[in-house]
């Protein structure tokens, strides 16, 4: 998990963790920021329990130990992990645009062969415009490719689209081997880290999400809301 590493490297761990709240679809972290990653359940509910070891006191914890979570095989444990490392970023907005994912990989992608990984509400609107286009997803819905057929073609993509959950399953680095070098590749999703330290690891382009209202976004966590639903951020697309 060499990009975890990484980005754990590059982080300043001068903070403490304020609050933690993982809802059911949503897991956010507040300590120099408030960061945010996806929950996963359907995921985190084929594990076994406890999904979370020490509930109720990881405020006790350090801001880096929390952080180091996103090594947990546990997918609740990695999740907070990956919310915590997104708190810590110091994001360079000088080099962000307010640019929605969808909108980036339908301009690289139109007339070409796409992959996705991980089934994105856009997928109707990619379907119009790619050549081809294939939708890898774990718990697949009518027309998804099983995670099985990824090495049958990410290959053949000539724009892929990575959900940023797979640095919580820690199943990015395998799958980045299978990009074609001429591949782009966007990393999307509020688990996304708007870090440079991605541009090492084979992505193009960047699409996280930056809380602007954390008081907003805890409320939103914590009262179930999906990613439309949380109020208080902004959509920020980094590129190399």
């Amino acid at each position: 998990m060499k990009i975890l590493d990484e980005l754990i490297s590059q982080l300043n761990l001068e903070a403490e963790v304020k609050d933690i709240r993982q809802g059911v679809l949503h897991t956010a972290v507040l300590s120099r920021n408030c960061g945010l990653a996806s929950t996963l359940p359907y995921d985190a509910l084929r594990q076994n329990r406890p999904l979370v070891k020490e509930p109720g006191s990881l405020l006790e914890k350090s801001v880096s130990d929390v952080a180091r979570m996103a090594y947990s095989e546990s997918i609740l444990e990695a999740a907070i992990g990956m919310a915590a490392i997104n708190s810590l970023l110091d994001i360079d907005e000088r080099r962000c645009v307010e640019l929605n994912a969808r909108e980036l990989i339908a301009e690289k992608g139109a007339g070409k062969r796409i992959a996705i990984v991980g089934h994105f509400p856009f997928v109707p609107m990619l379907r119009e415009v790619a050549r081809e286009l294939w939708v890898i997803e774990k718990n697949p819905r009518e027309g998804d490719l099983t995670e099985d057929e990824a090495e049958n073609v990410i290959p053949q993509a000539d724009v892929v689209g990575i959900t940023g959950t797979t640095l919580t399953n820690h199943t990015y680095e395998g799958l980045s081997r299978l990009f074609s070098p001429h591949a782009y590749v966007v990393m999307l999703g509020d688990t996304t880290p708007l870090s440079p330290v991605l541009f090492n690891y084979g992505v193009h382009a960047i699409s996280g999400t930056m809380v602007v209202d954390s008081e907003l976004v805890l409320r939103c966590v914590s009262q179930g809301a999906n990613f439309r639903q949380i109020g208080g951020t902004r959509r920020l697309t980094m590129t190399r």
